[in-house]
């Protein structure tokens, strides 16, 4: 399979990974900015965007991200399930990786035995495993989220497009990212939550720990976390440090 790519901007190479429902050219609209200085490539994960359809898995998907798009070395960012596959993605091919941004991944399984996201595992998984009314199932998985905006009667067919591609998909509570060896990589990496929910901040705060990681919140749109004010220059001074020697710690 080859992934669609979306491409804009110069300089420096930024590969940014989706998350659920929206593909590549969606996702990262409120990143334009950005492409005076970096040039953005935006792939549309399988069954999003122009990509061709197969199923929902962050190992497979974290295959063709490093092979398509970490041949050459790149800053990678990753969004919710893009999250995930961006762990694993720059975990299978560290050294074209100039720095990792995990951006809330549902990767529940890193703080298993926490109520709030054993919780938010269980809720995320009977949305995925139930064959439902597309749009009722858009709705309720805003909700699980934390997707702050209200899902009209008439969807437009992106949503449901992408709604349809999640039922069905491989749980993220069953990713097990691999820490030890992001922790043992020569790139920087940041994670980034959006101050909204408990189960997102224990996940985030969780995986910062154990790979050493630098830590920011970005508040001001739940997780539509590259939508929040200021999370831009958060980014970009962390892409820019990114080559900058010194310890790891919270922005």
């Amino acid at each position: 399979m080859r992934l669609h790519v979306h491409r804009w901007g110069q300089g420096p190479r930024v590969v940014l990974v989706h998350g659920a429902v929206l593909g590549g050219r969606e996702a990262w609209r409120a990143q334009r900015p950005l492409t005076e200085r970096w040039t953005l490539l935006a792939p549309d994960r399988p069954g999003h965007g122009q990509s061709p359809p197969a199923r929902q898995d962050f190992e497979p998907e974290a295959a063709l991200v490093a092979d398509q798009l970490l041949d050459e070395p790149s800053h990678v960012v990753g969004l919710s399930y893009g999250g995930i596959v961006s762990m694993y993605a720059a975990a299978a091919r560290p050294e074209n990786v100039l720095s990792l941004t995990i951006i809330e991944p549902p990767a529940s399984g890193v703080a298993r035995g926490v109520a709030a996201v054993d919780e938010y595992a269980a809720s995320v998984r009977s949305l995925i495993e139930l064959a439902a009314d597309p749009v009722e199932t858009l709705r309720r998985f805003f909700v699980v989220a934390g997707v702050p905006v209200e899902v009209p009667d008439e969807p437009h067919e992106t949503l449901l497009k992408g709604i349809r591609q999640l039922l069905g998909a491989r749980p993220p509570d069953e990713a097990e990212p691999p820490l030890s060896a992001l922790r043992a990589a020569a790139f920087p990496i940041l994670v980034i939550s959006g101050g909204h929910g408990e189960a997102y901040e224990v996940i985030c705060d969780t995986i910062a720990r154990e790979t050493g990681a630098q830590r920011a919140v970005c508040k001001g749109r739940d997780h539509l976390v590259p939508e929040a004010p200021g999370f831009n220059a958060v980014l970009e001074d962390f892409l820019s440090r990114a080559a900058e020697p010194g310890p790891p710690g919270r922005l």
